[in-house]
C-alpha cells in the first residue's frame, strides 16, 4: 500500500472514532432520558414479594449509593463506563461487562454469518444477471426467488425451518439443546444463522443494488478498454463494481439485521443480546439496558467505519 492512502486511512480512522465517541455518547444519553422517563422503578425488581414504596425504593437506592438526580445518575454511570464498569445487573447481581463479552460475542457470530449467508446468495445472481440479463432460463427465475425469501417474514422462516428440521431431520434445533446434542452441534448453530440471513429482507437489496453497479461500471470506458486489450474485466470492475456497494449495504443493513437477530434468538432460544435485551426490558434492568445499547450502537458504527475505510483505500479522496 502506498504512502497516499495509509495517510488517508490514518485520517479517516481518527475522525470515524471521534464521530463514534460523540453518537455512543449520544445514544447514552437519550436510552438514558428514555428509561428515567418511563413509569416504573427499576429498584421495584428487588422488592419482589413486598410492598414497593417510596420509603423502601429509597432505601435501596440509598444502600446503592445511587443519586437521586437524573444527572447525577447518569453522570455517575457515565463515569463508570469510561472507567471500565458497566455497573451490575439489578436482577442477577453479576456485571453487566462480563455479561455482555458473552452474548455479545454471540450475536456477533450470528450477524456475521447471517450475511456470509445474504453474500453467498445474493452476489451470484446480482453478477450473473449484470452479465447476462435477465434471461428467461436462469435469470429472472433465480432474480424472483431472491425477492420472494426477502419478503419473507423472518419469524416465519423461523418456524418453518423448526418443523423442517423436527420432521424430516428428527431434531429441534434450539441453541440451548446444543451442548447436549452428539454430532450435529453445526445444525443447531447453522439454522439461526441460515434463517436470519435469508429473512433478514438484504437478499433483494443486494441484488438491486449490486446488480446496478456492477452494469454502469461495466459500461465504464476504462473496463471497455481494458475489455479490447483483452485484460481481465473482473479485475478492472471488482473494486467499484462489487467492492464498494456490497460494504455500503451491508452497513446500511447492520441496524435491521440486528433487529431481526431478536426475533432469530428469542425463537431459538440463542443467548445473544436480543434475548437478554428483551429479558432486562421485561426486569427493568437499567444497568443491562444501557450496556447492550452501548454495545449495539457500536456495532453499528463499525460497520459504517469499515465501509468508510473501503472507501478510503479505494479511493483516498473520498475522504473529504
Amino acid at each position: 500500500m502506498s504512502a497516499i492512502p495509509l495517510k488517508a486511512m490514518i485520517l479517516t480512522l481518527l475522525k470515524e472514532l471521534g464521530l463514534a465517541f460523540l453518537l455512543l455518547m449520544g445514544v447514552s444519553f437519550v436510552v438514558f432520558i428514555i428509561l428515567y422517563a418511563a413509569p416504573g422503578d427499576q429498584f421495584s425488581v428487588l422488592l419482589e414479594g413486598q410492598l414497593p414504596t417510596a420509603e423502601a425504593r429509597a432505601g435501596i437506592r440509598e444502600a446503592l449509593g445511587v443519586a437521586t438526580s437524573w444527572y447525577g445518575q447518569y453522570f455517575s454511570w457515565l463515569m463508570s463506563v469510561l472507567g471500565g464498569n458497566f455497573g451490575t445487573s439489578i436482577r442477577t447481581g453479576l456485571p453487566v461487562a462480563g455479561e455482555l463479552l458473552n452474548v455479545s460475542l454471540n450475536t456477533l457470530y450470528l450477524t456475521l454469518g447471517s450475511m456470509a449467508v445474504t453474500l453467498f446468495v445474493a452476489v451470484p445472481i446480482a453478477l450473473y444477471t449484470s452479465v447476462r440479463g435477465h434471461s428467461v432460463v436462469i435469470g429472472w427465475p433465480l432474480t424472483m426467488l431472491g425477492y420472494v425469501v426477502s419478503a419473507l417474514p423472518v419469524f416465519w422462516l423461523a418456524y418453518i425451518a423448526i418443523y423442517i428440521s423436527i420432521h424430516s431431520f428428527d431434531f429441534f434445533p434450539l441453541a440451548s439443546m446444543s451442548r447436549s446434542a452428539e454430532g450435529n452441534n453445526w445444525l443447531y448453530t447453522f439454522i439461526p444463522v441460515l434463517v436470519l440471513g435469508l429473512g433478514s429482507g438484504t437478499i433483494s437489496e443486494v441484488i438491486r443494488n449490486l446488480r446496478e453497479e456492477m452494469s454502469r461500471v461495466m459500461n465504464e470506458d476504462y473496463v471497455r478498454t481494458a475489455r479490447a486489450k483483452g485484460a481481465s474485466v473482473w479485475k478492472h470492475a471488482f473494486k467499484e463494481g462489487l467492492l464498494i456497494p456490497v460494504t455500503e449495504i451491508i452497513a446500511s443493513k447492520i441496524p435491521f439485521i440486528l433487529g431481526g437477530a431478536v426475533i432469530v434468538e428469542q425463537v431459538f432460544n440463542w443467548p445473544g443480546m436480543g434475548r437478554m435485551a428483551w429479558q432486562a426490558a421485561q426486569d427493568r434492568d437499567f444497568p443491562v439496558i444501557m450496556g447492550i445499547a452501548l454495545v449495539a450502537a457500536t456495532f453499528v458504527r463499525m460497520g459504517s467505519l469499515l465501509q468508510r475505510m473501503v472507501c478510503t483505500a479505494v479511493n483516498p479522496q473520498s475522504r473529504d
